[in-house]
């Protein structure tokens, strides 16, 4: 496959997704695409149904309707060849806290059935790319929220995959942390992988990303190329506000007490 057909193709399919918990509908028939060889960003309000979107077409939660392919195989039939082609680091990340970092990245390495040597030298670089050396033998318990983020970076690349998911990846990073990870992230794209995340924060997701997703109580409000669904608003901010139907009030006076003399 040519480097052009291989953009063009779709690095995910959904096909009529849906999830509830109880009398809760999380997400609502859910089609879409996710093209190859891009930096997707998935934006959305606080409980739109991004982390759970995202769980069920990495496999770790069962839809209650709906099919997921990714890289041309399904979530649910094909399970060993889907995760061999993804990288995730989740919400909440869960880590072996007793492990040092450069122990946590090795056992990962051997999970995914890589050869001792390459697993060391890969382990080496990403320790020293990802500035986490100097903490390389340092519990995991011990570690810092950037860190963290980092080292759970480290363990979702350190198998080369296609495309890698993350779930708020910046969520209480540090700047510098923040950077360190955008920097790797960018140079990852750059090779022709996929990197597909989720925020709220559209001025984080319009730097990084040229093409997004707007979901919104479970469905799909926009999608398509930055400048697309960006259109005539002048920030991606502004596009979102308007996709998602959120309205500025423009009277506080139910809070007149707020900053007066307190009683």
């Amino acid at each position: 496959m040519t480097e052009e057909a291989r953009k063009e193709a779709a690095a995910v399919r959904v096909r009529g997704l849906w999830k509830r918990f109880g009398d809760q509908v999380a997400v609502a028939g859910i089609d879409l695409d996710l093209p190859a060889g891009r930096f997707i960003g998935l934006v959305g309000p606080n409980g739109a149904g991004k982390t759970t979107t995202l769980s069920m077409v990495t496999g770790l939660l069962r839809p209650d309707q709906g099919t997921v392919e990714v890289v041309g195989h399904d979530v649910w039939q094909d399970p060993v060849q889907v995760k061999a082609r993804i990288g995730v680091l989740p919400e909440g990340l869960r880590l072996f806290e007793r492990l040092s970092g450069r122990e946590l990245l090795a056992y990962t390495g051997r999970l995914r059935g890589l050869p001792g040597a390459e697993v060391d030298k890969r382990t080496t670089q990403l320790l020293d790319v990802l500035d986490l050396s100097g903490s390389q033998h340092k519990l995991v318990v011990d570690y810092s929220t950037g860190m963290r983020k980092k080292i759970g970076l480290a363990a979702a690349l350190l198998h080369n995959p296609e495309i890698l998911f993350l779930d708020e990846p910046f969520e209480g990073v540090d700047p510098v942390s923040a950077q360190t990870i955008r920097g790797v992230l960018e140079r990852y794209t750059a090779s022709g992988a996929t990197v597909v995340f989720s925020s709220h924060v559209m001025e984080l997701v319009e730097s990084l990303c040229d093409w997004v997703a707007v979901l919104a109580a479970g469905r799909i409000r926009a999608h398509g190329p930055l400048t697309e669904v960006r259109g005539n608003a002048p920030s991606l901010q502004q596009a979102f506000l308007q996709l998602v139907g959120a309205q500025a009030r423009t009277s506080h006076s139910d809070l007149d007490w707020l900053g007066g003399t307190p009683r």
